[in-house]
């Protein structure tokens, strides 16, 4: 972008914001069963917005410049602490997302392990095949060897015995979700914990997507089951607020069983000639603004009114899970404890990715995962409150859509596309390999076709490194700056 000689005015600049956001994926309304959350409630939107710009400038860096964010956090923390099981000894921090939240988990595993089990000189941390992936990205940024286990095929849980065998004398951290993103299901928490304290391991439970929920789905009557700080043996949990909680992104929050243990997230430096620097959590300058989102929605939706956001959320998956049930040619992956679900073919052969293209033009984003790790390919919905108004919308056209990809003619071009796919050593291809094979996909010039069935049947065919790789590449050409298309 080059800067122009005289400054824009407001209009300019609201009216050029608003053309570009004309092309997004809409967050309200319902449409979107993937990466937003809808409330359907514009007004706690607008004052979460209002708090937000109210402390947009504050730096949470250093407290004592700013006590407001010093109380924001105890308080918003201390809810956390107490939704999720904590005694009077449990310690947080706010952060900027799960994937920040995790980061912390392990970062704290590791410096644990390197005070209390310092023979350790190569730690490993055993994850599920269903855990997030920020687990894998932690693991990575911090060097710890991530040890990844099975999942039971049916349930996609996951399978206590394989965590078992895999802890070895250099563990220090067991993980698990409540619930798993994919399926929606909740680890088998109290036996893992039960091995968490046998051998005397740190145990995170990823919650950042169930933590907030889970309690008022119990409350509502559904079978949750216990998963937080009161289960024996796990030693901290994650929760985002901008999930489930409906505040805006990036709020979330990691509760350990006490300040000790917490300690070892921290982080400080005093070996500059500047300031002395004490990060609680990854960041450094942050502004304040999440977090007095955050607050605020806590504070103005309240305990009933989460209740009843929930109990929306939950007859919305309820409707929706039992529909998918119902029509011919798909099939629910696993029993969803959450409002989280994935569906598949019952045939093998299923056109699902053209399903969701199909579902795509009727104007509802619904997500795809590729097969592996006893999992098969499939479409993930994240379902919130507000699309309870729109559910019977929502499957009459999935209803429609599923008679037209099911009497369609199959994708010569994936046929072609995988058999040529097949003679390729992926193993060895440059970047610019990569980026003519996804060339032959539809994805040219950094941008991707307006369907993505082809594309998506060849990535899920493609072992996970070289999906991997391929991404890699696509993203890494994707985000250019070139003049052309910002002028």
């Amino acid at each position: 972008m080059k800067l122009p000689e005289t400054g824009w005015t407001r209009d300019q600049i609201f009216t050029a914001l608003a053309e570009l956001r004309a092309g997004d994926l809409p967050t309200e309304g319902g449409a979107a069963f993937a990466y937003v959350y809808d409330s359907g409630e514009r007004a706690a939107s607008e004052l979460a917005a209002e708090a937000y710009r109210l402390f947009l400038a504050t730096n949470g860096l250093d407290p004592t410049a700013f006590p407001s964010l010093l109380r924001l956090e105890n308080e918003v923390v201390g809810f956390a602490v107490r939704h999720l099981g904590g005694g009077p000894e449990a310690a947080g921090s706010f952060t900027s997302g799960g994937t920040e939240s995790l980061m912390l988990a392990v970062k704290t595993a590791r410096e644990w392990a390197r005070e209390h089990r310092p023979e350790i000189t190569a730690p490993e941390m055993i994850v599920p095949a269903t855990a997030h992936a920020a687990l894998h990205k932690a693991a990575h940024y911090l060097g710890v060897k991530l040890v990844p286990t099975a999942i039971d095929p049916v349930s996609f849980r996951a399978d206590v015995a394989a965590i078992a065998a895999a802890i070895t004398p250099n563990t220090i951290l067991l993980t698990a979700s409540a619930a798993s993103y994919a399926h929606g299901v909740v680890d088998p928490i109290a036996e893992i914990g039960q091995l968490a304290l046998q051998h005397e391991l740190l145990f995170h439970v990823d919650g950042c997507i169930g933590g907030f929920l889970l309690p008022y789905f119990r409350r509502l009557g559904a079978k949750v089951p216990a998963f937080d700080l009161a289960v024996p043996g796990v030693t901290s949990v994650s929760m985002d607020f901008h999930k489930y909680a409906y505040a805006p992104k990036g709020a979330s929050v990691i509760v350990y069983r006490d300040k000790a243990l917490r300690r070892h997230q921290m982080y400080a430096c005093a070996g500059w000639t500047g300031y002395t620097v004490v990060n609680p959590t990854v960041q450094s300058t942050k502004s304040g603004g999440p977090l007095a989102a955050a607050w605020a929605l806590l504070r103005a939706v309240g305990d009933q009114g989460y209740l009843d956001l929930a109990r929306r959320t939950l007859e919305a998956t309820r409707a929706i899970v039992g529909a998918l049930r119902e029509i011919d040619g798909l099939r629910v992956l696993g029993e969803p404890e959450m409002s989280l679900v994935a569906f598949t073919g019952e045939a093998p052969g299923f056109p699902l990715f053209a399903l969701a293209d199909a579902m795509k033009a009727r104007g509802w984003l619904i997500q795809p995962q590729f097969s592996g790790f006893g999992s098969p390919a499939n479409l993930h919905l994240t379902i919130s409150a507000g699309h309870l108004a729109v559910k019977d919308r929502f499957l009459a056209d999935l209803r429609a859509a599923v008679a037209e990809v099911r009497s369609a003619p199959p994708d010569p071009g994936l046929g072609l596309l995988l058999q040529a796919a097949a003679s390729l050593d992926f193993s060895n291809m440059s970047e610019e390999a990569f980026m003519q094979a996804l060339a032959l996909a539809g994805v040219q010039g950094g941008r991707l076709p307006e369907k993505m069935a082809t594309i998506n049947g060849l990535l899920d065919a493609l072992p996970p490194a070289a999906r991997e790789a391929a991404i890699v590449a696509f993203v890494n050409d994707l985000y250019t700056h070139a003049e052309a298309a910002s002028e």
